[in-house]
């Protein structure tokens, strides 16, 4: 049987809060790179070729290598699919980098920052595209890493329920909203993002998540 891809009722206003935390809601706004987070999700190359297209940013890059939950989907790596499915939507191959070796937010951060120094290029701002769950962590991951570029973010626009129903597994996609959620203060704590806001009803539907047992992305 394949899993299940609809919201338990009992569990939907938790995770619409942690849902509605994570999403940065930034209006587009022209930068000059737009950098594809990778991941799981082909909906983060899509996102960044619309951008491209809609002439928020001249330049890309794609950055990921592989993780557990991406070899099989992106045995190649997953800039590398990212950037094939940019060209399958008429971006030019001129037009994108790819970075290759990343296998956490912090390396997508710095090794692109890295690569776009290798070929002359020094934003001032940049857009991140990212699942929507990832926007406020990748935010304050880039704010602390590459804190001299204006820090816009961006996803895929989609409800959380058609979210759910395009990666097809809800217990993953809620287990990812707690463990960012956890990483939000987690991260910060270590000196590896800035701090974040996080309300009381935000621990609340944590706390309530985690007591529902999903903790398969949290840290120890």
């Amino acid at each position: 049987m394949p899993p299940d891809a609809s919201l338990p009722t009992m569990l939907r206003s938790p995770v619409d809060v942690l849902w509605n935390y994570h999403d940065m809601h930034h209006d587009p706004h022209p930068t000059d790179v737009g950098v594809g987070l990778g991941s799981h999700d082909l909906s983060v190359a899509t996102c960044t070729a619309t951008l491209y297209h809609q002439g928020l940013f001249p330049q890309i890059v794609f950055t990921g290598a592989n993780a557990p939950t991406t070899i099989g989907t992106f045995p190649r790596g997953e800039a590398v699919h990212y950037r094939e499915h940019a060209l399958s939507l008429n971006v030019p191959d001129s037009a994108i980098l790819t970075e290759t070796t990343a296998r956490n937010t912090g390396e997508n951060i710095t090794r692109t920052r890295d690569l776009l120094t290798t070929h002359g290029i020094t934003p001032s701002s940049v857009t991140l595209i990212s699942r929507p769950y990832q926007q406020r962590r990748a935010y304050a991951t880039c704010r602390r890493l590459w804190p001299d570029v204006t820090v816009r973010c961006a996803s895929q626009p989609a409800t959380l329920d058609d979210y759910v129903a395009s990666i097809g597994n809800t217990d993953r996609v809620i287990s990812m909203l707690v463990g960012d959620t956890q990483r939000i203060w987690l991260y910060a704590e270590r000196g590896h993002a800035i701090p974040q806001p996080v309300p009381d009803d935000v621990h609340n539907a944590y706390r309530e998540l985690v007591a529902a047992g999903y903790t398969s992305r949290l840290i120890a």
